[in-house]
């Protein structure tokens, strides 16, 4: 049988990591598309390889780890460039992230991901939820956590999903514009209806 699956996405800076952690907490299984996709480009995985073949030896570090700052801003300046990498790298990550969903047990899983909406990523899940943040927030908490420049944050945002789309593609939305208590709080209600669609709606 296969499992429940309920997408969870949100802009930089919105929680998103908070919220897996708590689903997790209550016993859910979290599959993190990011840290899928950094597994998919370590060291002497096949995908490094590509990218050194397409981009040349600077994307690497001297100890063969990839160089992410310098493609990230590479790729910031060459739409080109961004298309290329997607193309070596979303199959991959797919591949990856289908084997792990396929292999949770927990009443239903979570797959969380930044780019959920852009990737059809949700095409793999029943359900989706959105941890939505006014953009002033986003830059505040990911200025905060990250030390990186307002601008550059700003630049992270533009390239994602508009926030009015993502609110249109979700079908739940939590506004995460409090401390964690207050996001803790709309979760559980949530963490509840998806226990129970699990049950009713078991997928063959």
């Amino acid at each position: 049988m296969q499992p429940y699956i309920v997408g969870l996405t949100g802009g930089i800076g919105s929680g998103k990591t908070a919220a897996s952690q708590w689903f997790e907490q209550q016993g859910i299984i979290v599959v993190d598309a990011d840290i899928v996709a950094r597994q998919m480009v370590q060291a002497g995985q096949p995908a490094l390889a590509k990218i050194r073949a397409t981009f040349g030896a600077w994307v690497l570090l001297d100890n063969g780890e990839l160089n992410r700052a310098a493609l990230r801003e590479y790729i910031f300046s060459h739409a080109d460039a961004k298309k290329q990498l997607e193309a070596i790298t979303h199959p991959l990550i797919r591949a990856e992230i289908e084997t792990q969903l396929q292999r949770a047990n927990s009443p239903y899983v979570i797959l969380v991901s930044p780019l959920l909406f852009e990737t059809q990523q949700n095409r793999l899940t029943q359900r989706n939820l959105l941890i939505d943040t006014p953009e002033e927030l986003q830059l505040q908490r990911a200025s905060q956590r990250d030390q990186q420049a307002v601008s550059q944050i700003q630049s992270i945002i533009a390239a994602q999903m508009p926030r009015h789309q993502k609110q249109a593609l979700a079908d739940d939305i939590v506004l995460n514009d409090a401390d964690l208590a207050h996001l803790y709080a709309q979760l559980q209600p949530l963490h509840t209806h998806y226990l129970q669609l699990a049950r009713l709606k078991p997928l063959s």
